[in-house]
C-alpha cells in the first residue's frame, strides 16, 4: 500500500497537533505539520516524526511560500486538512489588505489548495476543511461584504469565515471533483483549547478562560479524534465528499446553516474569493 503524505496546518496546538499524534500512532503515512509558532511546530513535529513548516496567515506572501515549501518536499499530496483558524478581537486589516479572520480563516486556506491542487491530483486528491457550530449560530455570508467593512462582531466575523469553510467545499467539490478532489467540511465540537486568546468578548472569556470550560467543552483529544477521522477515512466509505459533517456523522438541517444549500450563492462566493486571493476563478 502506498504511504500516504497528509498535510496538517493549524498543528502546533488544539486539534491539528492532537489529530497528528493520532494519526502517527495509527498508520505509517508521512505527515507534514503546519503552524505559526517555531517552537511548537516543532516540538509537535518531533514528537510525531513529521515534517514541518511555518507560516503566518495574516500574510498570503507567507502562504504562498509554505505551498513552495511543500512542493519542494513532495511530488504528491493525499490529505490536505486545513485546520488553522482562529477568533480574533477588534477589526484588523492585514498587509493584503483583508479583515483578519476572513483572512485567516479563509482566504489562507483557500489560496494554499489552490496552490496544491497538481500535488493534490497526483495523491489522493482529499481535502478536510474544519468548520464550526458558529457557522449555523450566527454565520451569514455576504458576498458583498466579506471582509466586515460595513458592520464588524468578532464572533460574527468568526462565524461567517466558519460557514464559509463549508461553501469553499461545496465549491470545490463541483469544480474539481471529477478531477478526484473529494472536498468535506466538519465541525469539531466545541474544543477547550487556546482558541479566542485575542478576543476578549464576555461569551468567550467565560466560556474558555473559566472553570466552565471543563464542563461545557470536550477535550484537545475528542476534537483531534473527529479531525482525524476524516484525514484517516476513506471518502464514499466512511464519509461523502461535498457533505457537512457535526463531528464524525453527517449534518442534520438544524446543524446547517441554510446558505450552505444555496448553490448561486456557493458560486458567487467562489469567484468573489478567488479574485481577493488573485487568482483565476
Amino acid at each position: 500500500m502506498t504511504r500516504r503524505t497528509i498535510v496538517i496546518t493549524g498543528a502546533s496546538d488544539g486539534i491539528g497537533a492532537e489529530a497528528a499524534r493520532q494519526v502517527s500512532r495509527a498508520t505509517d503515512d508521512r505527515l507534514i505539520l503546519v503552524g505559526r509558532s517555531a517552537a511548537k511546530t516543532e516540538a509537535v513535529a518531533r514528537q510525531v516524526g513529521a515534517d514541518h513548516f511555518l507560516a503566518d496567515y495574516t500574510s498570503l506572501n507567507q502562504v504562498r511560500r509554505l505551498a513552495e515549501d511543500i512542493r519542494k518536499n513532495t511530488d504528491r499530496v493525499d490529505v490536505l486538512a486545513n485546520n488553522a483558524g482562529g477568533v480574533f478581537g477588534q477589526r484588523t486589516v492585514t498587509e493584503d489588505g483583508n479583515e483578519k479572520t476572513f483572512q485567516v480563516n479563509l482566504l489562507a486556506p483557500f489560496l494554499l489548495t489552490h496552490l496544491l491542487l497538481d500535488r493534490l491530483q497526483a495523491g489522493d486528491g482529499v481535502v478536510v476543511n474544519t468548520s464550526s457550530a458558529s457557522a449555523k449560530i450566527v454565520g451569514q455570508v455576504n458576498v458583498n461584504d466579506l471582509n466586515h467593512e460595513k458592520a464588524y462582531a468578532p464572533m460574527r466575523a468568526y462565524g461567517d469565515a466558519k460557514l464559509a469553510n463549508i461553501l469553499f467545499a461545496r465549491g470545490l467539490h463541483a469544480r474539481y471533483h471529477w478531477q478526484g478532489i473529494n472536498a468535506v467540511a466538519f465541525d469539531p465540537g466545541n474544543v477547550r483549547t487556546g482558541f479566542g486568546a485575542e478576543n476578549n468578548d464576555f461569551l468567550t472569556r467565560l466560556l474558555y478562560r473559566t472553570p466552565l470550560s471543563r464542563l461545557a467543552l470536550i477535550s484537545p483529544a475528542k476534537g483531534g479524534a473527529n479531525l482525524a477521522y476524516f484525514v484517516t477515512g476513506v471518502h464514499g466509505v466512511d464519509w461523502e465528499p461535498g457533505r457537512f459533517y457535526a463531528r464524525n456523522k453527517p449534518a442534520t438541517p438544524r446543524q446547517t446553516n441554510k446558505q450552505v444549500n444555496d448553490d448561486a450563492l456557493v458560486d458567487q462566493f467562489w469567484h468573489r474569493t478567488a479574485t481577493l486571493v488573485g487568482m483565476e476563478s
